[in-house]
């Protein structure tokens, strides 16, 4: 609990991964993906509770394994490569209701730690919102994105100031790192989503921001896990 808040801790993972083939419990530098991410929910001071929506039973037994909770089944129908990915959470909130507070933890960020989860929600309570989500500084400014015509001329993404000639000169520009929603659980059965007009963002390091998607996320994945090992064997 937080402040007297009982807080749900909702992981999905759902069986059906196209990019890599069960990729919420392919091995990352010696265990399942979706472990990192119980292991680090497990530590926290705040989370009450922690469930995995899954609709795989071989996802639901690795879950069970490193201590997380799988209390139901996801519904086939919401576990479509075309399924909102909102569907899941507020489905797993139907199912165990009660909460003041709702945390996601997307298993494809194995590399935020408990730090990062107690500070997303000590944000959201000290500054009284209703959500705050886990950001980080982007690599590529929209300032020098462009779209192609037709005739393949450059369209700026961003027209508003053209008086921005120097990379060095655009304003911090932040995206979703995918690593950590909050929200409070009235406030997010009312909008559907973690992201609206009332929502802050809670800063994250690019290099615990990875988000996994293809094999080559794994690998970099590996790479930084034992860079930060021998780091600290130093």
């Amino acid at each position: 609990m937080i402040q007297g808040k009982s807080v749900l801790a909702i992981i999905p993972a759902r069986g059906g991964s196209k990019g890599v083939p069960q990729k919420n419990i392919r091995y990352l530098s010696g265990k399942p993906l979706i472990a990192w991410t119980i292991q680090e929910a497990k530590k926290s001071n705040y989370i009450d509770r922690i469930v995995v929506s899954t609709d795989d039973e071989r996802i639901a037994e690795v879950a069970n394994s490193w201590g997380a909770e799988v209390p139901f089944m996801r519904p086939p129908e919401l576990a479509q490569d075309n399924t909102p990915g909102m569907a899941p959470i507020l489905h797993a909130m139907k199912m165990i209701p009660g909460y003041d507070y709702i945390v996601e933890l997307q298993p494809t960020s194995p590399l935020r730690t408990v730090e990062d989860i107690d500070s997303c929600l000590e944000q959201c309570i000290e500054q009284n919102v209703d959500s705050c989500v886990s950001v980080t500084l982007t690599d590529k400014s929209p300032y020098w994105m462009y779209s192609l015509s037709e005739c393949k001329e450059l369209i700026p993404v961003i027209t508003k100031n053209n008086t921005i000639t120097r990379r060095q000169d655009s304003p911090d520009v932040f995206v979703l790192n995918g690593a950590v929603f909050v929200a409070k659980s009235a406030w997010l059965e009312h909008t559907g989503n973690f992201l609206h007009e009332e929502t802050i963002g809670f800063v994250m390091p690019k290099e615990r921001s990875i988000d996994l998607d293809t094999t080559l996320d794994f690998a970099l994945a590996e790479a930084i896990i034992k860079e930060e090992k021998r780091s600290e064997w130093q």
